[in-house]
């Protein structure tokens, strides 16, 4: 069968991940179409209105430094700025927004309506269309066909998604919306391993029946910081955040309703987020626990809507009335939305690569929770890579594969794709071993030169960009080279570098020992140079491990090597290794169940065999 592609790219979805796929695959020149079940839930945010946090504040940066737009529409649509984690290492500081909702969507809608070479569908996708082994297309559900010869599944919760409240279950991909049963059979049906995830949302309140005397204010930065570099957003922080508390009749209430848990009557079989689970698995699991916090976070700014962060929950409507009014400051809240559990069908992480892209079937890549993941930030983040990927696969060139030690995007995809997830997988700086390397300042050093070579970043930003590390290269220079020229309790020649490593000096005190701060220095640049300078021995003991860690990256494993021949490999390894298909031997090692030596029983078996392949 032949077909004549009217397209150059589809993508299915236009949740987070789906919108950056799209947009960088048009930026790069493709000819795209994006699907969606409804034009108006482009972009929406269905769960917390919020944007950043640990790791995924790291993750929105990235994206924006790549040429994505997350950043831009958080910074545009934010409402309540902080930086989170001030009070530990740079490593782990993160930028956080709590955005309105409904300027969020906007935003994001615009942008794809703006996009040249991007088309908008409203249909709902029943079917992949697929020949020669490849796919060639897909099917909507009344029956219209759409040919190109690369797609990006980005469906959500969509796939088979189903409601629970309580002991009431329906078909859903969330509130108000259809799910995509047919796509999900099909998937199964052409033999990828599909399998089953839950997640959940809390209940909605109006801020007008609060009492904000026993809410603890929650205040946005002083001095905000956001996601977008090089843009001149103006960032306002416009609402406060409230926190409280569970309480021990919250628990007693839990505990005596928990059968009337979707959850724990055994209506839901998918296995649930451990980092941000429902109030229910909270009580139970966690009895010594007094209270839990509960975050009141403003949904827009017209609107009384607020989301109850910290009860997410599957109780029945009228258990979820009394949890809420358990709660200080909450005891006459009235309920604008009630909470559910959702559970989906995602494909194993398994059954694609390092490119997102399916082994089975070439041109289809995955991306978002369709992999196993959670959160919006981790959904746009593997749109971008499957967006960007998927248009080097149509120029004939190989895959922009970023590392571990590259970026966070780089250790999410490889976590997947090695080590697979028996969870809805969520971001956390600790799951970077190299992240003072990956810090939230610096993601514009590590990924603008990146955006350059693919043509992502304007020729304003890039300027911007390179005069900012001009800048940055001449005063690091200057400290390193000058003296200080004040005497006190400075009785020898120190340089200005080595005075600021002391934990008691920062830069805003340099000129009282002699240094001037010339006006083109800003507070940003300031706050690179000194985190640079003052945790120099750290980074160069980084940079050591990370030579290491490059050269089992740069031992690569031909696709074509046949592990079953390699007799010195455990039989678990050898069925991990086939399976898997790692890229490289620091790659393979990081598989589960892959020993030490299994590793080096394969180095061995590569310096003999470099091909891959057996000598005859």
């Amino acid at each position: 069968m032949e077909f004549t592609s009217a397209w150059d790219l589809i993508v299915v979805g236009a949740g987070h991940a789906g919108i950056e796929a799209a947009l960088v695959a048009a930026r790069r020149g493709l000819k795209t179409v994006i699907f969606t079940i409804k034009l108006e839930a482009i972009g929406r945010m269905s769960c917390n209105p919020s944007i950043g946090g640990p790791a995924k504040g790291h993750l929105a940066r990235e994206i924006d430094a790549l040429g994505g737009e997350i950043g831009r529409a958080a910074d545009l649509s934010g409402i309540h700025f902080r930086m989170l984690n001030r009070s530990k290492g740079p490593a782990v500081w993160a930028p956080r927004a709590q955005n309105d909702r409904e300027a969020y969507h906007h935003i994001m809608r615009e942008a794809l309506e703006n996009q040249d070479g991007l088309h908008i569908i409203e249909a709902s996708i029943s079917e992949l269309i697929i020949s020669g082994g490849r796919v060639c297309g897909v099917i909507s559900q009344i029956g219209r066909q759409y040919l190109a010869p690369t797609v990006i599944l980005a469906t959500g919760t969509f796939l088979k998604g189903k409601i629970h409240v309580g002991k009431i279950s329906y078909s859903g991909g969330r509130s108000g919306e259809p799910s995509a049963d047919e796509l999900s059979l099909n998937l199964g049906a052409l033999g990828l391993q599909v399998l089953r995830f839950k997640t959940g949302t809390p209940p909605r309140v109006d801020l007008r029946s609060l009492d904000f005397s026993c809410l603890e204010a929650q205040a946005g930065d002083p001095d905000p910081q956001g996601f977008s570099y090089y843009r001149d957003i103006v960032l306002r922080n416009q609402v406060s955040c409230y926190l409280t508390h569970t309480t021990a009749e919250t628990a007693r209430i839990i505990q005596e309703n928990l059968s009337e848990s979707a959850l724990y009557s055994g209506i839901i079989t998918g296995i649930g987020p451990r980092y941000c689970p429902s109030i229910e698995d909270k009580i139970v699991k966690f009895p010594q626990r007094d209270s839990h916090h509960v975050f009141i976070e403003p949904e827009g700014i017209n609107t009384h809507e607020a989301y109850v962060n910290g009860i997410s929950t599957s109780l029945p409507p009228h258990i979820q009335e009394q949890i809420v009014h358990s709660i200080p400051g909450l005891e006459k809240a009235s309920l604008l939305r009630y909470a559910y559990a959702i559970e989906y069908d995602y494909v194993s992480p398994e059954e694609i690569d390092a490119s997102l892209a399916v082994k089975k079937l070439p041109g289809l890549y995955l991306a978002g929770q369709i992999n196993g993941t959670s959160g919006y930030e981790e959904a746009a983040a593997q749109g971008m890579m499957a967006g960007i990927n998927a248009s080097l696969y149509l120029d004939g060139k190989p895959p922009l594969l970023l590392s571990r030690s590259d970026a966070y995007m780089g250790v999410l995809i490889d976590d997947l794709v090695t080590r697979g997830t028996n969870e809805p997988y969520r971001m956390f700086t600790s799951r970077a071993e190299y992240r003072l390397l990956l810090r939230q300042d610096n993601a514009d050093e590590r990924m603008m030169p990146i955006a350059r070579k693919l043509g992502l970043l304007s020729e304003d930003r890039w300027l911007r960009f390179s005069t900012m590390l001009e800048i940055k290269a001449r005063e690091m220079e200057r400290l390193k080279a000058g003296n200080c020229t004040i005497a006190g309790e400075i009785k020898e020649p120190i340089r200005f570098a080595q005075l600021l490593k002391r934990p008691e000096i920062n830069f805003a005190k340099l000129p009282d020992y002699g240094f001037v701060i010339p006006p083109d220095l800003s507070e940003d640049i300031q706050h690179r140079i000194e985190l640079e300078i003052k945790y120099e021995g750290y980074l160069h003991r980084m940079e050591e491990e990370l030579q290491r860690f490059r050269q089992a990256e740069d031992m690569n494993l031909p696709d074509e090597t046949d592990y079953f021949a390699i007799p010195s490999l455990a039989w678990e390894a050898r069925e991990k290794l086939a399976r898997i298909k790692p890229r490289s031997i620091g790659q393979a090692m990081r598989i589960p169940g892959i020993n030490y030596s299994d590793s080096s029983a394969l180095m061995i078996w590569l310096r003999k065999n470099p091909t891959g392949k057996v000598h005859e």
